[in-house]
């Protein structure tokens, strides 16, 4: 025991020993900190130019070019009172997703407390208010100094407030222009001045592996900007509901989150290729791929709202499959790269051209064609009454067939809504009344509100599409001019009368321009 001791003893002698005598001799090796200004980066990661030049890969110039260009948009609904209401509020953007295996990516808030009042303001209590507030977040980008805003249908649907957020902060209302519920995008416009603005470029030149930034409002977290690739081209994920939808997704990997719809994907020259739409995610945030609508196809459709008031879209008329070898195995044909043709609508544009049921389509104006979404993405640049040469194999033999392309309804000619500052204010689409359906109602005439947008109708009125407008202030209204010209130069309070198609009686709707 003393042995032990004795030697336990002897070790820590030698080990405090050893600890002074190391420090006596590195003491003169003091260790010194040292604080400067900026920290010096240096470039890890390379990408090629264009001309194929090796070149620091760089954000920030990027990220400078895009910022101020990209807006918050926030939507505002009033849902009637009723607890029960609150519960069932649809919500359009999860109908849109469904549940797995796509999540919320538009937020919305619901603000049902209201102040107590009194001596002691900071108290609230939970009253049953005439009228809940929902609220939906989104992004914006800004593509015309007049204050034009591209984003997502899904991010202003059925509001009736519109607000948009520079990133300068500075605030304004927002109106909308149009919107097309195919490719899920809007056009809105504020009355803003010296607006940075992002240019669009040809989406078709965007290479697979090429690096992209995505900038929106994920969570509410204004100004965000991350970083990846171009992932895929021409991607259907069977995500839109509606009857016409068009799917040809670019998709990326930079992180995309709830607040992104609506935001801007561009390349690293500060060029817009895409309005970020949808995400692909378990858990409703970012699981690794997200999809933008191309700026082939946001160009077309904004450049159709601002000339037409409406889009124009051409149409083939056929039901297609992409070629795979179960298809060819079904059909017993050789496994071609391209797309196959199942039915052609009887009387349609691809009817009328000789494109026949078994044809597979190898392209459209010498462009491949080698999923149906590439297909889809190829005709929705065009309007109805434009010709294309589509590339076909028939019974082993190649062959070109030009369609003269029409829309749903099977003409050529472009269909013109009026769009104007007063529509836009009134936040109405209006077309004139048919002459039969005037005469099934035994009226004159009158003016058909064929869709309402966040504006003084919806904010202030019961109105629901498809009312007709007979009388405005007691004068009798035939036409959309008469519209325009009861309400341009008014002020104050305007009544309007008519009817509806399904409902019995007259219906008054007043509303003031002032408010």
């Amino acid at each position: 025991m003393k042995k032990t001791v004795l030697i336990s003893a002897l070790l820590s002698l030698i080990i405090s020993v050893g600890v002074i005598g190391g420090y006596e001799y590195f003491e003169t090796n003091t260790v010194e900190i040292k604080h400067v200004t900026a920290t010096n980066g240096h470039k890890v990661l390379y990408a090629a130019n264009a001309d194929g030049e090796i070149t620091p890969l760089d954000f920030t110039k990027t990220t400078d070019k895009v910022l101020d260009a990209v807006v918050h948009i926030s939507s505002k609904k009033m849902i009637p009172n009723g607890a029960q209401q609150y519960r069932s509020i649809p919500d359009p953007f999860r109908e849109f997703f469904k549940e797995d295996p796509f999540g919320n990516f538009f937020q919305r808030r619901y603000d049902y407390r209201q102040p107590r009042g009194g001596a002691n303001d900071d108290e609230s209590e939970n009253i049953e208010p005439e009228a809940i507030p929902v609220i939906g977040t989104g992004s914006g980008v800004v593509i015309n100094e007049k204050g034009y805003i591209l984003t997502n249908n899904h991010v202003i649907d059925n509001a009736d407030e519109i607000e948009v957020t520079l990133h300068n902060n500075g605030t304004y209302k927002a109106t909308v222009v149009g919107t097309d519920p195919s490719t899920d995008l809007a056009l809105l416009q504020i009355k803003a001045k010296n607006l940075t603005v992002l240019p669009m470029v040809n989406s078709d030149d965007v290479r697979v592996g090429e690096w992209v930034l995505a900038v929106g409002n994920p969570f509410s977290l204004n100004s965000t900007v991350t970083a990846g690739i171009v992932s895929a081209k021409a991607r259907n994920i069977n995500i839109n509901k509606d009857k016409f939808a068009v799917e040809s997704f670019i998709q990326t990997d930079a992180a995309i989150n709830p607040g992104n719809s609506g935001g801007a994907l561009v390349n690293l020259n500060g060029n817009l290729i895409g309005i970020n739409t949808a995400i692909a995610s378990n858990t409703g945030s970012y699981s690794g791929y997200g999809f933008a609508v191309p700026s082939n196809i946001a160009s077309k459709v904004v450049e159709d709202l601002l000339k037409y008031g409406a889009v124009q879209r051409g149409m083939l008329g056929v039901t297609i499959r992409t070629m795979d070898g179960h298809l060819a195995k079904e059909k017993d044909i050789e496994l071609t790269q391209g797309v196959y043709v199942e039915k052609a609508a009887e009387d349609s544009a691809a009817d009328k051209a000789g494109i026949k049921d078994g044809d597979i389509i190898l392209s459209i104006d010498d462009k491949k064609v080698l999923t149906s979404p590439m297909l889809q993405g190829i005709i929705a640049e065009k309007r109805p009454g434009d010709k294309v040469t589509v590339t076909v194999i028939r019974d082993g033999k190649q062959k070109e067939i030009n369609v003269v392309l029409e829309n749903k309804k099977g003409s050529t000619k472009l269909k013109k809504k009026e769009h104007n500052e007063v529509l836009n204010m009134l936040g109405a689409e209006l077309e004139n009344l048919d002459k039969d359906v005037a005469k099934k109602l035994n009226i004159d005439g009158g003016v058909k509100v064929t869709e309402l947008y966040a504006g003084k109708l919806r904010r202030q009125t019961q109105m629901r599409d498809g009312f007709i407008i007979t009388h405005i202030d007691g004068r009798k209204v035939k036409d959309i001019e008469d519209v325009m010209k009861a309400i341009e130069d008014k002020e104050g309070g305007v009544m309007l009368e008519g009817v509806y198609e399904d409902m019995p009686g007259k219906y008054y709707y007043a509303f003031g321009l002032n408010s």
